[in-house]
């Protein structure tokens, strides 16, 4: 699988006594030795950081660790963000540059579109590592990246054994024979039910490494907006929602014209549980993989338990270190 023989693109050779790790930029960061005082503003980043096991380096976060749903699983991780005494020196699009040069970071990881913030820490002489996550062999490069600047390389290495040995069990068990079509698959964003996303997308990676057909594939967009007229002519068989706090599986029969969706019809709408946990943007996609995956083909896994699933590749991920998780609602009965 491609994206699974990407991982070495992000790390240069090692230095005689540092490291030093191409970003997604192309630049160049030359440390001494791996980074000890690190502040990461980018979620994907983070939690990367956190599965490697290099979460005692972190000197600073985003703010939106605190403010969003993602809060209880990074508490539970680390008693600073669950005492919310870890310093939130800016976001994914804010950097407040005096506090960020007041933490004497030795790494700082944003996204690399933050051009302004990225120039105004490297002129201070701070090195910036830059991410931007385009597809999941990006997410294979950031954390063959991330080992490389913490020291942590054979966690790296791990952690991606794992998602390549949970894909692996997933194509196989979606292989189909002759004769055999993929089902249709319609992707809902929470934005609307009419905007989904097109084959430049996670959402397409998504989608073909569950077995699926994106009936969107058409579009070149990573996200659009379309008709109801496109969807009716679609008619997908499984419709998977983003985490949706305004629409739930049950009210998409309720939309004027989907009653009439194979989809609809056959009780095959089903919904993300929760952000964290599928994450398309972290190594936690494979958990996304699987579940889509026994969507499209439930006759083909076993009925496990999808808390449990869920449960069992996290803490692989975390080293166990997440505890008991809060459970989730995946609609239509749970079931797959």
């Amino acid at each position: 699988m491609a994206i699974l023989f990407f991982l070495l693109l992000a790390a240069t050779p090692t230095l005689a006594e540092g490291v030093a790790v191409t970003d997604f930029r192309g630049r160049l960061i030359e440390l001494d030795k791996p980074a000890e005082r690190i502040v990461c503003l980018l979620e994907s980043a983070l939690s990367g950081l956190y599965m490697l096991g290099a979460e005692s380096r972190l000197v600073g976060i985003s703010t939106n660790i605190y403010q969003e749903s993602v809060f209880p699983y990074y508490a539970a991780m680390d008693e600073r963000i669950r005492e919310r005494t870890l310093p939130t020196p800016g976001n994914w699009d804010f950097v407040n540059i005096e506090s960020m040069v007041a933490l004497q970071p030795d790494l700082v990881i944003l996204w690399s579109g933050q051009e302004e913030s990225i120039a105004a820490l490297e002129e201070k002489g701070i090195p910036v590592f830059g991410v931007y996550i385009e597809r999941f062999a990006d997410i294979h490069r950031e954390i063959t990246a991330l080992g490389e600047l913490t020291g942590t390389q054979e966690r790296a290495a791990e952690l991606l054994a794992i998602a390549q040995d949970e894909l692996e069990a997933v194509r196989r068990k979606t292989a189909l024979g002759e004769g055999e079509a993929k089902p249709r698959v319609y992707f809902m964003w929470d934005q609307g039910p009419l905007e989904t996303a097109g084959r430049n997308s996670t959402v397409q990676e998504l989608i073909d490494l569950a077995g699926g057909t994106n009936v969107a594939a058409d579009s070149e967009l990573e996200h659009l907006v379309v008709n109801l007229e496109n969807v009716l002519v679609w008619n997908p068989e499984l419709i998977v929602m983003w985490c949706n706090d305004r629409l739930d599986v049950e009210d998409i029969g309720e939309l004027s014209g989907w009653r009439s969706l194979s989809a609809v019809r056959n009780g095959r709408v089903r919904e993300l549980p929760d952000p964290f946990s599928c994450d398309f943007w972290t190594l936690k996609y494979i958990f996304t993989v699987d579940l889509v995956a026994r969507w499209c083909h439930p006759d083909r896994f076993s009925a496990k338990d999808l808390e449990e699933l869920r449960a069992d590749l996290l803490n692989k991920l975390y080293g166990g270190r997440l505890g008991e998780l809060p459970s989730l609602s995946y609609g239509a009965g749970d079931g797959p």
